[in-house]
C-alpha cells in the first residue's frame, strides 16, 4: 500500500512515472539491458539526454540563448560553482531568506567580496524582504536569491530590481509555476524534489556567461565545459536523467507548467485556508510570501507536534515532521502530491484537533 509522502526531498514522484520506470527497468526499449547498465555515450542514452533537454526547454519556454546542463553534486555544489563561474569583478550580493540561502552566501565568501543585501533572519525567515526596498551595491557580478525556501515555507512573488546578473536557486519549486527565464542569468535546481531521484542538478545559464570561469574553477564545475560536452563530460547521473524525461513527458501530458501551477495553487489554498481558520494550527509566514510547495505549521505544543507526526504516519501520511531548525510540522506538496493527499491530510488534521483540544 502506497502512502501520501510529504517529504521535503527526496520526495514523492508521479505514480505513472514510477510504473513506467518499473516496466522498463530490466529492458529499456528492447535493448536487452537496464538504463542503469548502458553506456552514457551509446545511442539509447544519448537520445534520452537530448529529449530530456528539449522537453525541459519546451516546458519552461527557455530561450535559445540559454544552455541547459545536467550535472551532479546537488544544489549545494552550485553554491561554489556560481561564484567560480560568474565572478569577474570579484563581488556579489546575496538575499538571505533561509538556511540554504545562507549556506550559499557562506560558500561564496570563500571566492570573493560577498555582501548581504537583505535578510529576514531576525524574524526567523518568515517573510521575503520587499524587493523594492533592497539596495544593491554598484559593480557587482550577480545577485543571488533562493526562489522558494524549503524549510521556512516562503517564496518570491517579486524579483529584485538590479542591472546585475540575477541568479536563483529553484530547487524546491522548479516546474511548479510559470517563470520568465529571461529575467535570470542563471537558474539552478536540485532535481530531488519536483523532478527525479537524488543525484541530478539542473543548471540553466545564459550563454554569454559561459567561458568566464575563474582559473581555480575545477573542470567538473565549469559550465562551459559541461555545455561543450552536452553534459556528458563524464558519466552523468543516468537514471535520474531518465526519470526526469518521464516526469517531463508526464507534465506535458497534464498541460504543462501552466496547468500544474493551477493545481498547485489549489492544493496550497486548501491547506492554508484550513490552517488559517483553525484555532489549533498556526502558520507563521507572511501571507503574501507563502510557498505553494512547502507548508510549515505547528500545533499548540511541541508534545502535540510529536504526537501529530506519529499518528499521521500510522494513518498513511508520512514525513510530516518539520525540519530540525524549525520543529513543528511541514507538508511538502510538490507537483506529484495529488489533491487527494492534501484532502487526506486536512481530514486527519480536523480529527486530530477534535481529539486533542
Amino acid at each position: 500500500m502506497r502512502v501520501f509522502n510529504f517529504a521535503a526531498g527526496p520526495s514523492t514522484l508521479p505514480l505513472p512515472v514510477l510504473e513506467q520506470a518499473q516496466k522498463e527497468l530490466l529492458d529499456y526499449q528492447g535493448t536487452g539491458m537496464s538504463i542503469t547498465e548502458m553506456s552514457h555515450r551509446g545511442k539509447p542514452f544519448m537520445a534520452v539526454n537530448q529529449e530530456a533537454n528539449a522537453l525541459l526547454r519546451e516546458l519552461m519556454n527557455i530561450p535559445d540563448n540559454y544552455s541547459v546542463l545536467f550535472v551532479q553534486g546537488g544544489a549545494s555544489q552550485q553554491f561554489a560553482a556560481v561564484p567560480l563561474n560568474l565572478l569577474q569583478k570579484g563581488k556579489a550580493d546575496y538575499v538571505l531568506t533561509g538556511n540554504f540561502a545562507s549556506k550559499a552566501y557562506e560558500e561564496g565568501l570563500k571566492y570573493g567580496d560577498m555582501a548581504v543585501a537583505a535578510s529576514s533572519k531576525e524574524d526567523n525567515y518568515t517573510f521575503i524582504p520587499d524587493m523594492k526596498d533592497v539596495k544593491f551595491r554598484d559593480g557587482i557580478d550577480y545577485v543571488h536569491t533562493t526562489y522558494n525556501n524549503t524549510i521556512f515555507g516562503t517564496r518570491y512573488t517579486e524579483l529584485p530590481k538590479t542591472d546585475a546578473t540575477l541568479v536563483t536557486d529553484m530547487s524546491s519549486c522548479i516546474l511548479s509555476e510559470e517563470v520568465d527565464v529571461s529575467k535570470f542569468g542563471l537558474i539552478y535546481a536540485g532535481a530531488k524534489k519536483n523532478i527525479a531521484p537524488a543525484g541530478l542538478t539542473i543548471v540553466i545559464v545564459r550563454k554569454d556567461l559561459l567561458g568566464k570561469a575563474l582559473p581555480i574553477c575545477p573542470t567538473m564545475l565549469n559550465y562551459a565545459v559541461q555545455d561543450k560536452n552536452d553534459s556528458l563530460y563524464n558519466t552523468p547521473p543516468c537514471f535520474p536523467i531518465y526519470v526526469s524525461l518521464l516526469v517531463f513527458r508526464y507534465l506535458k501530458s497534464l498541460g504543462g507548467v501552466k496547468a500544474m501551477q493551477k493545481i498547485n495553487e489549489e492544493k496550497a489554498k486548501m491547506l492554508y485556508d484550513f490552517i488559517d481558520n483553525s484555532s489549533f494550527y498556526t502558520n507563521k509566514v507572511r501571507a503574501k510570501d507563502r510557498s505553494i510547495m512547502n507548508v510549515p505549521f505547528v500545533s499548540p505544543s511541541a508534545e502535540l507536534d510529536a504526537k501529530f507526526v506519529a499518528e499521521a504516519s500510522k494513518n498513511g501520511l508520512v514525513s510530516l515532521k518539520g525540519h530540525r531548525i524549525t520543529g513543528g510540522m511541514r507538508a511538502s506538496i510538490y507537483n506529484a502530491m495529488p489533491i487527494e493527499g492534501v484532502v487526506a491530510l486536512i481530514d486527519f488534521m480536523k480529527k486530530f484537533e477534535l481529539e486533542n483540544k
